[in-house]
């Protein structure tokens, strides 16, 4: 019986190449999307064995969302093996105190309020079934990394990384894991967003990003099978390790790429 892997916001970028890692390898795939028109079009841009995959829109930053989410995979495919807190929205590059308060308590309930549920939610059932994994994704600020403009969402990302280490270690001794995933500098509508005013700045990101950043599908592979070869209790998932930094500095030198073109 193949296994189930849930993948919160997965109708577009790393989450979605994620998807159809999954789904290459077999398993039943749950896709997820914040409305129910970009998860029926993730759905479809997924061509294949569609008896292995479902989709669910549901708001992730409640504990309703979440609790449906789940339910919904339990009800198509008997059980959730794998859980994956992708979700995570950012915002218009701008000083902490320029960021607008709606937009602000969004981000913050997505991308912190959502994983706490996402976490929870999810180990207790797993706890409940006796084995399972849940992966949440860092991203720019869960190693201290500062850039201006981003402190807000830099600062649900240091979030993040502490309360899954944190709570792995409260829940050690569980056949639970409990892991963070880092995808380093991936090409995706978010990482384009911040370089796309025309601007001197905004060049030299581009020049920057073209050497340290990767396509999605180079990452969702890498991250898949990390994931599921993964056995430590509190796994830590890193795509841009240091030795692979220094090796795109020194590939650089010969390789000119254009990410953005």
């Amino acid at each position: 019986m193949a296994k189930t892997v849930v993948i919160t916001g997965s109708s577009r970028g790393i989450g979605f190449g994620l998807a159809r890692c999954f789904l290459e390898r077999g398993y039943n795939v749950v896709l997820n999307g914040s409305s129910p028109e970009s998860t029926r079009k993730a759905m479809e841009r997924l061509q294949g064995n569609r008896e292995h995959l479902t989709a669910v829109s549901a708001d992730i930053s409640s504990r309703e969302g979440i609790t449906r989410l789940y339910d919904e995979a339990v009800s198509h495919f008997g059980r959730v093996d794998i859980w994956i807190n992708n979700a995570g929205i950012g915002h218009e590059m701008r000083s902490a105190w320029e960021v607008d308060s709606n937009e602000l308590s969004q981000v913050l309930r997505v991308n912190i309020d959502g994983v706490v549920s996402g976490t929870i939610i999810p180990f207790q059932r797993m706890k409940e079934q006796g084995a399972g994994k849940i992966f949440n994704m860092e991203g720019l600020g869960s190693d201290g990394f500062m850039l201006d403009g981003m402190t807000i969402y830099g600062t649900t990302k240091s979030a993040l990384t502490y309360f899954t280490r944190s709570f792995a270690h409260e829940a050690r001794g569980t056949a639970v894991q409990i892991g963070t995933i880092s995808p380093g500098m991936v090409v995706t509508d978010m990482l384009r967003r911040t370089v796309s005013d025309g601007s001197p700045e905004s060049l030299k990101k581009q020049q920057f990003f073209n050497i340290m950043a990767d396509d999605v599908e180079t990452v969702a592979a890498f991250l898949t099978e990390k994931i599921l070869a993964a056995t430590a209790q509190s796994p830590r998932i890193r795509w841009l390790t240091k030795p692979r930094m220094a090796g795109k500095l020194l590939m650089a030198l010969f390789r000119k790429r254009n990410l953005f073109s």
